[in-house]
């Protein structure tokens, strides 16, 4: 190439996911780790093909595209071709195999996966949910959750928190410090079987902050590992939970799916958020 960015074309008719995966799954093969990537999805028309392969002329670059339907994918190959622009047609050739193999013509319906998986749309949502609300960063989350998750510093909160998000479930955590007043929906949410509290036993609880403290490099003598500080956040978790009147848990030992089964059977939840 020139001196022109390397750079991909990620064209759909539909949202674009597989062609980007796939793209950038390739790219990850090569020391080029300054490819440029632009997405052009729902592509719906062939004006809009005819600009997007003319842009690429310009760029140097290549198309990679999932078309599923016919024309649209026909018009692209065709125009590409008439400018000398490289394409990948990522969908084409499996939608032909399978044509073959079924003796059937594709439905060309874009993004039937996804409609298919309408799970796929709220599994998204409830993991950035997760995210943004993990830690108790933001106590305005708290109201839009299915369950808030709350204890002491390193009994799986944020753990528990995103494998109940790919559950479907809209989960927030808030820390528990002698330090932090808790935030006062807590109390409010705790008459609504919306919050689970978290415990752990004291020795295990000190094995783990230690360990933790060592892989950050920290002395592991600091007050964060100490029995004492140990014994005080417990006692005042558990003196916040009884106040709320939420179930505890207790997971020591426990595998953060069979946390999460338990944290389910508490739940108000009707049984097609579970999958």
């Amino acid at each position: 190439m020139s001196g022109v960015q390397p750079t991909v074309y990620i064209v759909s008719d539909a949202i674009g996911e597989t062609a980007e995966f796939v793209a950038r799954a390739a790219a990850s093969q090569f020391d080029e780790s300054h490819v440029m990537y632009r997405k052009y999805a729902g592509v719906k028309d062939t004006q809009t093909i005819e600009r997007i392969v003319s842009r690429a002329k310009e760029e140097e670059a290549f198309i990679a595209f999932t078309f599923v339907i016919r024309p649209l994918r026909d018009a692209l190959l065709a125009e590409a071709a008439a400018h000398g622009v490289e394409v990948v047609d990522i969908m084409g050739p499996m939608l032909n195999a399978f044509e073959r193999l079924l003796g059937q013509v594709p439905i060309g319906r874009p993004g039937v996966v996804h409609q298919l998986d309408a799970d796929y749309y709220r599994r998204v949502e409830a993991v950035e949910f997760a995210v943004k609300y993990d830690d108790g960063r933001d106590p305005r989350g708290l109201a839009r959750a299915d369950v808030i998750l709350i204890g002491v510093s390193r009994t799986s909160k944020t753990p528990l928190s995103m494998y109940l998000a790919h559950k479907q479930l809209r989960v927030a955590n808030v820390p528990l410090v002698p330090e932090v007043t808790p935030p006062p929906f807590l109390f409010e949410a705790g008459g609504r079987g919306k919050v689970i509290g978290l415990t752990i036993r004291p020795e295990n609880l000190h094995v783990i902050r230690k360990q933790r403290l060592q892989a950050l490099g920290l002395v592991s003598q600091a007050n964060y590992a100490s029995d004492e500080r140990i014994l005080e956040e417990l006692a005042y978790a558990a003196d916040v939970m009884k106040r709320i009147g939420c179930p505890v848990i207790d997971v020591t030992d426990r595998a953060v799916e069979e946390t999460a089964s338990v944290i389910q059977n508490y739940l108000p939840i009707e049984e097609d958020h579970w999958i």
